[in-house]
């Protein structure tokens, strides 16, 4: 029996929505976390009953929860250990319960302070775990993505992590800036191909890639163009809302930019811009079709200052042809003074056939297409405002 398993963060919780092979009846679990903020939670692909999640607040700070039952008990893995050596390393729990960010050492350098909005320098913080990216291969490792701007690793389950300290000691480091929702590494992709190629991006400084593991990094942004920054087509400082690939094509890559869609298919190393005949091409999120590796949907949003749809209708948009030819699609979904958001981590495919696509909203609406797009329905309302979606198809 195949049970399709949609995972949904948000500001006040983490809710867990179950429905059979043919996705039409929902139950409703949660909130798991109450009151807490759930960036982000992800299953392993290999164990899809080991799920990661990534639990925060402002009074209490950073926790990493994780089941290992498909989201019906949680643990706090290795949090006993993790505490202690936090004390021993001086730092305050309520600032990283988990996470060492002192990597002096393993960079040879100290890493004290990054650029702020006004070209001051400001210290680097440990804010939150913005996005988990379990292995493809090994339901002990996962990678987290931090504010401020850091990649961790775990290998034993979330019990310890290492920061993969070569991304954040990068040369053009002390130049990246924080964009309006703080200087987040928020997206990790994982070359299907390629298990030492890790594609990451951060808020305001772009992307970056990874071909020895994390050892080392190095900016992936030629042709992409800012004109919000000193140097429209530097190396650096880019605001990358979101990558993402398909597994049977990994050198082809999509992004939504703080405007501009954009698409490379030499592994990041060049971009040209998709946008085509987009309403805005101003967004968050971007998906790629399960099965359709040139099939992309992302959801415009008006502009950099006003985050709800153009016109007040919420349309998802897909492109069949890579990019720019898009076509709107709005059957279920509400066409008239509509004013939510959908965020760069609240979009979601599932690996049924046909394909299922799924996004929350910020007005508390999670929203899924059995059809790939062709028609929408409400699968639960009313939640706090959505931060991420992710999907499981389990066998």
């Amino acid at each position: 029996m195949t049970i399709t398993r949609v995972l949904v963060g948000t500001r006040k919780g983490a809710f867990i929505l179950t429905s059979d092979g043919n996705r039409k009846k929902w139950s409703i679990d949660g909130p798991h976390f109450g009151g807490w903020e759930v960036y982000h939670m992800k299953g392993s692909p290999v164990e899809p009953d080991r799920i990661y999640a990534s639990q925060t607040s402002g009074w209490f700070g950073q926790i990493i929860q994780r089941s290992d039952d498909g989201g019906r008990s949680w643990s706090q893995p290795g949090s006993d250990d993790a505490v202690e050596k936090a004390a021993e390393q001086g730092m305050p729990q309520g600032e990283s319960n988990l996470f060492a960010y002192d990597t002096s050492e393993a960079t040879g350098r100290p890493l004290t302070t990054h650029q702020f909005y006004d070209g001051s320098q400001k210290p680097w913080k440990f804010t939150r775990v913005w996005h988990l990216e379990p292995s493809l291969d090994d339901p002990d490792t996962c990678y987290a993505g931090i504010e401020d701007a850091a990649i961790f690793k775990t290998t034993d389950g979330g019990a310890t992590w290492r920061e993969l300290a070569g991304l954040r000691g990068h040369e053009s480091a002390p130049d990246w800036a924080p964009g309006a929702g703080g200087m987040c590494l928020h997206t990790i992709v994982l070359d299907p191909a390629d298990k030492d190629r890790i594609f990451v991006a951060i808020s305001a400084a772009g992307a970056f890639r990874s071909d020895d593991g994390g050892d080392t990094w190095r900016p992936i942004n030629r042709g992409l163009k800012s004109d919000y920054i000193p140097d429209p087509t530097a190396e650096v400082g880019h605001c990358v809302h979101r990558i993402a690939i398909h597994p049977s094509n990994p050198n082809t890559l999509f992004m939504q930019k703080h405007w501009d869609v954009m698409r490379s298919d030499d592994g990041g190393d060049s971009w040209r811009e998709v946008s085509g005949n987009l309403p805005s091409d101003f967004g968050f999120a971007i998906a790629v079709h399960a099965h359709e590796p040139e099939t992309i949907y992302v959801v415009p949003i008006l502009s950099d200052s006003l985050h709800y749809p153009p016109d007040g209708k919420l349309r998802v948009y897909r492109s069949r042809t890579g990019g720019e030819e898009w076509e709107a699609l709005t059957r279920g979904l509400p066409q008239k003074d509509c004013y939510v958001n959908v965020l760069r981590d609240a979009m979601a495919v599932d690996a049924a056939d046909p394909c299922g696509v799924y996004f929350g909203t910020t007005g508390g609406q999670v929203y899924a297409s059995s059809d790939s797009g062709d028609t929408w329905e409400s699968i639960v309302r009313d939640l706090p405002a959505v931060l991420s979606v992710e999907v499981q198809t389990v066998r």
